[in-house]
């Protein structure tokens, strides 16, 4: 029995994983982060149902680390990819994290000892990590990782800090990046998604006005591990707004930058509104919706209950623009009234755009040939209809939102049978 490759941790990457591996076949999951997770990890909760999005999650990302089947590669890139379904050469290089996982216990020592300050990517650049970091406190593997770009030994060759107090002495200057080939029968492609550039709808200000904020902004504000750890306050002055506005199809169903829907939004702004209602009880949430798509079970259950039992505010229209008043740092919505048919404005302390997702599609792969973009850039399926989870090639095979934009009940679901199928490829191998 041959070996498969996983690419990409996320959630659809994890449930394939543990799928593979609990019918008896090796797995290497392949990560480019220092920790498995996805964006599943950056979410506070899940729709419809509100629950804990690190409950669910965290438990999988510990099985995997536990399973005797599953080799966990993080902070590693597959590089280049070569042969045929059942017989395919796979070259990786994994990262040097400057710290011997072997050693490390995760007690962060090294971090709390760390005098440089950078952006927090995992917190979407609102707070700053160390140069030496642990990427969330739920990280699977829970090892620090030294970020070359901006520790002080590698730009000036000063400092060592975290050597010096380091209480398993496991700091390692001296790691080298290490290329690993493997011998596997099929790979499984789950690299997720990015967000769309919200500067491109220049209309609503993102970037220019502090208190605009993506989608993905917003949910680490919900979160308990996110930079204000959990309090719903105004990037400008600290405040709690009063009145939140949701403003959905953010480079979505549009014309001049992507005119796929990225179906998650509009759940995903419901969710939204909801935990901040239950956040801040006082606050006004507004959605500006086009047309409202709860598809799944349960969601349009979940559009309701946030209608009737948390008072949001749903208004069918698509904002023509954002101001800001200077003095207050608020900010002015002009829409259409739909019931009026008038053109009017409204006050907002806060605005929450729902941006389009982008496919992350992995270059070697690409430019291999073994994996083809569609119309809309996501990885293409040939075979749609009888073959949903299947590449451009056989023994090649995409899941999750790098095939298309979707929810993660139905990423899990393609990752069982992308495993499925991987697995006649292994066993036939």
């Amino acid at each position: 029995m041959k070996p498969v490759v996983v690419v990409g941790g996320g959630i659809a990457g994890i449930q394939a994983a543990l799928d593979l591996a609990d019918q008896g076949v090796k797995v290497y999951l392949v990560e480019k982060s220092p920790s498995i997770g996805g964006r599943m990890a950056q979410l506070d909760k899940t729709f419809p149902t509100l629950d804990c999005s690190s409950c669910i999650l965290t438990p999988k990302m510990v099985a995997v680390d536990r399973h005797e089947n599953i080799e966990l590669l993080t902070y590693a890139e597959v590089k280049e990819v070569v042969g045929e379904p059942g017989n395919f050469k796979v070259k990786i290089l994994k990262k040097p994290r400057y710290v011997d996982v072997d050693k490390c216990t995760g007690c962060g020592q090294c971090v709390m000892k760390c005098p440089v300050k950078v952006p927090n990517e995992f917190n979407l650049g609102m707070d700053m990590r160390k140069a030496i970091y642990i990427p969330f406190p739920q990280a699977v593997p829970l090892k620090a990782t030294i970020d070359p770009e901006h520790c002080l030994y590698f730009t000036k060759g000063v400092c060592r800090v975290c050597e010096r107090f380091c209480p398993p002495k496991a700091i390692n200057f001296n790691q080298k990046p290490e290329e690993i080939e493997l011998n596997v029968a099929a790979i499984i492609v789950a690299t997720g998604f990015s967000l769309d550039d919200a500067r491109k709808r220049g209309e609503y200000g993102y970037g220019k006005y502090p208190n605009v904020y993506t989608n993905l902004e917003f949910e680490r504000l919900l979160s308990s591990t996110g930079p204000t750890k959990g309090e719903i306050v105004r990037r400008s002055d600290g405040r709690h707004p009063k009145k939140i506005a949701f403003i959905q199809c953010v480079c979505s169903r549009d014309e001049l930058t992507n005119k796929y829907c990225s179906a998650i939004c509009c759940m995903a702004s419901t969710k939204e509104a909801i935990l901040a209602k239950e956040h801040l009880p006082d606050v006004e949430c507004t959605i500006f919706f086009m047309d409202v798509r709860a598809f799944g079970k349960g969601y349009q259950e979940f559009f309701e209950r946030a209608k009737q039992e948390f008072g949001v505010r749903f208004v069918r229209a698509r904002p023509a623009k954002i101001e800001e008043d200077p003095k207050t740092r608020n900010l002015i919505v002009y829409y259409e009234d739909t019931e009026t048919s008038r053109f009017t404005k409204e006050e907002f302390d806060m605005v929450v755009l729902a941006v389009a997702l982008r496919p992350i599609l992995p270059e070697s792969l690409v430019k291999s040939g073994l994996i083809q973009p569609d119309n809309y850039g996501f990885a293409d399926v040939p075979e749609m209809y009888i073959e949903p989870v299947r590449a451009s090639k056989p023994g090649i095979f995409v899941i999750g939102v790098l095939q298309s934009p979707k929810d993660i009940p139905d990423s899990v679901i393609q990752a069982g049978a992308a495993a499925m199928r991987a697995a006649i490829y292994a066993i036939s191998g």
